[in-house]
């Protein structure tokens, strides 16, 4: 559970970082929409994210692996890019959340989400628990 938590805000903060870099991607806070109400909606747009791309994306991953090895793994992109618009679209149903303005930028940041997203899970793998303990 505790790896899950981790997995989650690190996708919060991935997600932020992503939409300072990436134009074309923002996220829209509930109302009020102050500093503690854009924080949950990154924490629940991060959640989404988390289920959405465990469940419907390892889904994907099994039933395209030819597609995966036909294109050396150039499809993961394509993937990511609509699991991405699929969030979007889940978050917008609850009238607040992310906002993807098409598929390149969609792309883009999931080729930007992925790389921070890897860069914090390394930074925090001793929080998440998958340090490697034989020494």
């Amino acid at each position: 559970m505790r790896r899950f938590l981790v997995r989650v805000v690190i996708n919060a903060v991935a997600l932020w970082v992503t939409t300072l870099i990436v134009s074309g991607v923002t996220v829209t806070a509930y109302p009020p929409a102050g500093g503690f109400e854009t924080v949950v909606t990154y924490l629940v747009v991060a959640l989404i994210f988390s289920l959405v791309n465990s469940t419907i994306g390892n889904l994907i991953r099994i039933v395209a692996f030819p597609l995966y090895i036909l294109t050396l793994g150039l499809v993961a992109l394509v993937v990511n890019a609509l699991l991405l618009l699929l969030v979007a679209w889940i978050s917008g149903l609850l009238g607040f959340g992310l906002a993807v303005s098409g598929f390149w930028p969609g792309v883009l940041a999931a080729i930007v989400l992925g790389i921070i997203g890897w860069l914090l899970a390394l930074l925090l793998r001793p929080l998440s628990g998958n340090e490697n303990r034989k020494r």
